[in-house]
């Protein structure tokens, strides 16, 4: 029986994407006094949240058998997207558990700040701001996550295919 080490990887993993995007963020809101730019940041990680929950979505519906013809004709990327596809359970889950929830995690750390930061400059509840904050932030994170899947489900082969010639073009290994 073939021992299965993807618990330990996957907390492992877990572990040090969320030790590097807490660190940015630790370190933006910590040396910035400017609330546009603390806005940008949380809206960053709820993009990439977004966008890791679409690849996730997408490699669960994507056809694989495409991406075997594109290898029969030499076309780069498409033996990544075998790749991709073939693992999709894995793949699903380290785009949509691992970095989706992190970056769910780490917005959410943000949009405190930002409602510390606003409830201090004009000087109002900070329960009140943090709650608004914090709602606005998750109502973004869900409807931009239910658009993409959306979008993920119509579109999987291209996106997959994108996302392919992508780890073509960088040389990036998963597994």
């Amino acid at each position: 029986m073939k021992k299965d080490n993807w618990i330990i990887k996957a907390f492992l993993m877990t572990f040090f994407i969320a030790l590097i995007f807490n660190s940015v963020s630790n370190v933006i809101t910590n040396k910035c006094n400017n609330i546009l730019i603390l806005i940008i940041v949380n809206i960053f990680f709820i993009f990439i949240g977004i966008i890791f929950d679409i690849i996730g979505t997408a490699v669960l519906t994507a056809n694989e058998s495409t991406f075997h013809s594109m290898s029969s004709r030499k076309i780069k990327g498409s033996k990544e997207g075998v790749y991709l596809i073939k693992n999709s359970s894995r793949i699903a889950s380290i785009c949509n558990d691992v970095i989706g929830d992190i970056c769910g995690i780490v917005s959410g750390s943000v949009s405190a700040i930002i409602g510390i930061y606003i409830s201090n400059k004009l000087n109002i509840s900070v329960i009140i701001t943090t709650l608004v904050i914090s709602s606005i932030v998750s109502s973004l994170t869900v409807g931009g996550k239910a658009i993409g899947k959306k979008i993920a489900i119509k579109n999987s082969d291209k996106i997959i295919f994108l996302v392919a010639k992508f780890m073509n073009k960088f040389k990036i290994k998963i597994g």
